[in-house]
Formats: C-alpha cells, structure tokens, sequence
C-alpha cells in the first residue's frame, strides 16, 4: 500500500511539472527582452560625456540626452506592458486555482460517499452474499465485475484527490512566484521613471542654456544643413547611376532571354501565346534583374530583422523626417535617415547582403552605398573604408571605422540612410532593436 502511495505522489509531481513551466517560461520570456533593453540603456549611458560650453558640443549633447530619454521611455514602455502581462497570467492562474480547488472538493464529496458506502459493506462475508444471492449465473457475472470496478473507482478517486491536492500546492507556489516577479518589476519602473525625471531635467537646463545662444545656434544649424544638403546631394546622384546600371543590366538579361527563346522556337518551329507575348514586352519594363528581384525579395521579407548598422553601445541621436527640436525657437531638422553615436572605434556594418554600388569621399571623410536588389543602404562618415565598389558582402561584415571627432570628446557618430531606388525609408522600422 505505501509503495502504491508513493508512486501515485512521484506521478502527481510529475504531472503538476508543466503547471510551473508555463509561468516560469513567461517570466523568463519577458525578463530576456526586457534584459537587452536595459543592456542597451546601460552601454548608450557611457556615451554620455561632459561636454563643452560651445554651441555645437551643447547641441550635440543635446540630441544624445534626448536619444537616451528616449530609450529610457522604451524601457519603461516595456515594464507597463510586462506588468499587464503578468496581470493576465496572474488572473489566468486564479481561475485555474479556483478551478481546481472546486474540483478537489466535488472528489472528496465523492470519495466520502464511496468510503461510507463500503464502511456499511464492509465484510467480505456481505460482499459474497451480494455476489451469491443473484438469480442466475449471468447477474452473478455482473455483480462480480461490480464489485471489482467500484473498488477500482475508490482507488481512482483517493489517488485524484492526492494529484488535485498536488496541483494545487504548486498553482498556490506558482501563483506566489508571479505576484513577486511583479512586485519586483513596479519597483524597478518607479525606479527607472526616477531616472527619466532627472534626465528630463539635466535636458532642460542644457535647452536653457542654448536658448541664451541663440544667434550661434543658428548658425551651428544653418551649418549642419549646408553639410547634409551637399552629403544627399551627392548620394542622389550616384543611387541614380546605380538604378540606371541596373536598369541596363536587366535589358541585357532580357535580351538574352528573347534572343534564347528566339533560338528554340526555330528549332522546334513553334510559338506559343506566352513566348509571344514575352517578346513583344517592351525593354524598358525590365528595372532588375532575376537575382536583384530576388535580393529585393529576401531584403523585404527581414524589414524588423535587420542589424543595427554600427558595433557595440549606441544611442540614436536624430531619427527620420522634419521635427522641431523640443524647447528651441526656429530649429527644425530634416533628417533623410538616422544619426546613430557609438563609442569611439565602431565599426559601421552592412545590415544585409549585397553588393558595394559606390564608396566616394566628402569632406575628407568616406561614405558607403550598398544594394540589396532595389533597396541601397548609406553608410555615412566613415574615417576609413574596408571595401570597394563591386564587392560582394555579407550581413554584418563590417565595411568601415566610423569618425571619432577627436574635438568633441570623441563623438562617434554614423549617419544612416535606407532607399528604395530613389525613394527615402524610415530606417527604424526595418532594424531590430
């Protein structure tokens, strides 16, 4: 009997196994995600760095304490709906408990029953007058498996009531272990929001400051503008080039093609409605070719999963599009990409495989175009260029050291630009972050 016992506990606990598993693996789920978040927060906050009392150094140092504002609001973003998710898995587990704790009840009304009935059966002497007191021999049949299966159905439900009993127990612990888990995770979001408040205030004051400038900040604005004008300038005109070597090497393939289908149809002396057509289908209506169709394809199908374009820590500095800077009068950015500071010695990478369409120099520092079928990566201000036009790369490989201004504390800044031909992406979208 005892080792029965046994047996039946070590299948209960083994059973109660996936009730944890389920919870940990949510918590686990959510503690890793949120891990690289705060790993990012972490490494973006060593690029912060005492800055200058000039313009420029200021309103550098500016956009990165904006950048790191932002990711901390990401992180605390993240904590809420990590709190709501453990808020439903909480409520789930409630209802399971409160599932099983009435299902233990209903087997133990069942099994007193069944216990009160053999206490009034109980001799063996009652049980064969009620198997030999039968009328013929086919109910003596039915009352012998009667009494062996409702002594079998006793055994099921004491052996039921011990695994609800079991389950119960470890929804009870797993219940506790998610209730601290959350616990835990709303202390760290008061602590994070902390965080956010100081630095919301450490931007404020640095915006003040700016404000008392505001003759050179033009200035440093009118500057960075000039720069980029002539850096997309640039880059325009050679992604125009490369749609138009593309463009000629898809008409070749084309005309290979024409000329081989040409070639069967002589030899088999036949045409069909389809190769008709085919040859009728003007040369310009081809813009790739078979393999940059397919690169484009590959491209597409990973927007969301792409690498950041830089090693190591970083914080973006100035995101996509026209947007006034917060608390200065008459500052607009337009920016054609993203600016993204690391430290001092990061390389630039390419976030996909392609081909090297063009590496030009501007101002002494190099720039890196990069197609992926009909999507062109920019890789700009780059100290030195690992590659050439022409060469083939591979997702992550990196194709340059990005500039470290050695008069601005070393700021290590990679400008980066994502085109559709000669349409401008938002690059944040397509990267995994």
């Amino acid at each position: 009997m005892m080792k029965r016992f046994f047996v039946i506990l070590i299948s209960c606990l083994w059973l109660a196994v996936p009730l944890f598993a389920q919870s940990n693996k949510l918590i686990r789920e959510l503690e890793s995600k949120r891990g690289a978040l705060q790993k990012q927060i972490a490494e973006s906050e060593s690029i912060l760095k005492d800055t200058k009392k000039d313009v420029g150094s200021q309103l550098n140092s500016l956009a990165v304490l904006t950048g790191q504002i932002e990711e901390r609001k990401r992180y605390i973003m993240a904590i809420n709906n990590d709190v709501e998710a453990i808020q439903r898995e909480l409520a789930s587990l409630e209802r399971q408990l409160h599932g099983l704790e009435k299902d233990l009840k209903d087997k133990k009304k069942k099994y007193e029953a069944s216990v009160q009935y053999l206490y009034k059966n109980k001799s063996i002497e009652e049980k064969l007058m009620f198997i030999f007191s039968a009328k013929n021999l086919g109910q003596t049949y039915r009352r012998m498996r009667y009494v062996r299966e409702y002594a079998t159905y006793q055994r099921l439900q004491g052996e039921g009531i011990l695994k609800k009993q079991d389950q119960i127990r470890k929804k009870k612990a797993e219940l506790q272990q998610v209730k601290i888990a959350k616990e835990n995770l709303l202390q760290e979001r008061e602590s994070e929001k902390v965080k956010l408040e100081e630095q919301e205030k450490e931007k404020r004051t640095l915006v003040t400051n700016l404000q008392k400038k505001q003759k050179g900040l033009q200035n440093e604005i009118n500057k960075k503008r000039r720069e980029a004008n002539q850096l997309n300038a640039r880059i325009d005109k050679l992604i125009a080039e490369e749609i138009e070597r593309a463009r000629k090497r898809a008409q070749e393939e084309a005309r290979r093609e024409a000329a081989a289908r040409k070639k069967e149809e002589n030899k088999e002396g036949k045409s069909t409605a389809t190769e008709t057509a085919a040859k009728s289908k003007p040369l310009e209506a081809y813009t790739m070719s078979k393999a940059d169709r397919e690169l484009s394809g590959n491209f597409a199908a990973n927007r969301g999963k792409l690498p950041m374009p830089i090693s190591g820590a970083y914080i973006i500095t100035s995101r996509y599009g026209q947007y006034a800077v917060e608390g200065l009068r008459n500052v607009k950015l337009d920016n054609k990409g993203i600016d993204i500071q690391g430290k001092p010695g990061a390389q630039a990478r390419a976030i996909f495989d392609g081909k090297v369409a063009a590496v030009f120099q501007l101002n002494g520092l190099f720039n890196v175009l990069i197609r992926h079928g009909n999507y062109i990566s920019v890789y700009c201000n780059l100290s030195s260029a690992s590659v050439k036009a022409g060469d083939t790369v591979k997702t992550k490989q990196s194709i340059g050291q990005v500039f470290s201004d050695g008069t601005d504390n070393g700021r290590t800044v990679l400008h980066f630009q994502l085109r559709r031909e000669k349409e401008k992406l938002n690059p944040e979208p397509w990267l995994n972050r």
